[in-house]
């Protein structure tokens, strides 16, 4: 079956010596692998290897396999090119850690177009806007409400936050939590927008803490997930 859909880059490996395997999360079946033979030795025309950074908005078309396994790109262009996002040092830091992440939170062809259109506009906002020192904590935040395990609040004067229940406590939990400013940036942090990312003035100490915390928030509620790489490479641009 032909499929033609927008694509946002997620994760690459290189195959051989000449190619590379693209992990891109589609609008119309969520998360699809390409084989791209011959990518690193193209020198003009066709696929190029540029495509495909990590996430990068694409229009791309393909003959899909309905048995999985790796499918292999007709046509290929580059949908929304940023302006900022690779040539930032602090944007391309966020932009390393976030792939990671969204590409170890996806399953395999979960079509999901709600989440496709908050990565695409989220995405596009990051290269758009300067104060950007707090997006990637709001970001995890959102993106949890697509994964099914976005913070609620047990008790409105809770001061402590459960990771392994997700939810505020006034009592302190048995189980893995925050507490002090960390647990009260978070839930600042419920219910804003990006556009108001820049009004809860975070220090780096507390911003660290917390960007941990929210990992860790991850990899409970999430099977198979693990510490991102790139985490240390956030924690030195912004510290």
């Amino acid at each position: 079956m032909l499929i033609q859909t927008k694509a946002i880059v997620l994760h690459t490996l290189k195959y051989n010596d000449t190619s590379l395997i693209a992990h891109c999360y589609t609008e119309a079946l969520g998360k699809q692998s390409f084989m791209l033979k011959g990518i690193l030795s193209a020198r003009k025309g066709g696929i190029r290897k540029a495509y495909f950074l990590p996430l990068t908005q694409l229009e791309i078309q393909f003959q899909h396999k309905n048995k999985g396994g790796l499918n292999f790109l007709k046509e290929v262009k580059v949908l929304h090119p940023y302006q900022q996002l690779y040539t930032d040092i602090k944007k391309n830091a966020i932009v390393l850690f976030l792939s990671e992440i969204v590409y170890k939170s996806l399953k395999e062809e979960e079509t999901n177009p709600l989440l496709f259109e908050f990565l695409e506009n989220a995405f596009l906002w990051l290269d758009s806007n300067e104060d950007i020192a707090n997006f990637h904590l709001l970001f995890l935040l959102k993106l949890t409400q697509f994964l099914g395990f976005y913070p609620y609040e047990d008790e409105e004067d809770g001061h402590y936050f459960n990771l392994e229940s997700g939810c505020f406590t006034s009592s302190i939990p048995l189980a893995k939590h925050i507490k002090g400013s960390s647990a009260q940036l978070l839930r600042e942090l419920l219910g804003m927008n990006f556009a108001g990312i820049k009004t809860p003035k975070i220090n780096q100490h507390s911003r660290r803490e917390l960007l941990e915390a929210m990992v860790n928030y991850f990899e409970l509620h999430l099977l198979g997930f693990s510490k991102p790489k790139s985490l240390s490479i956030l924690h030195d641009v912004f510290d």
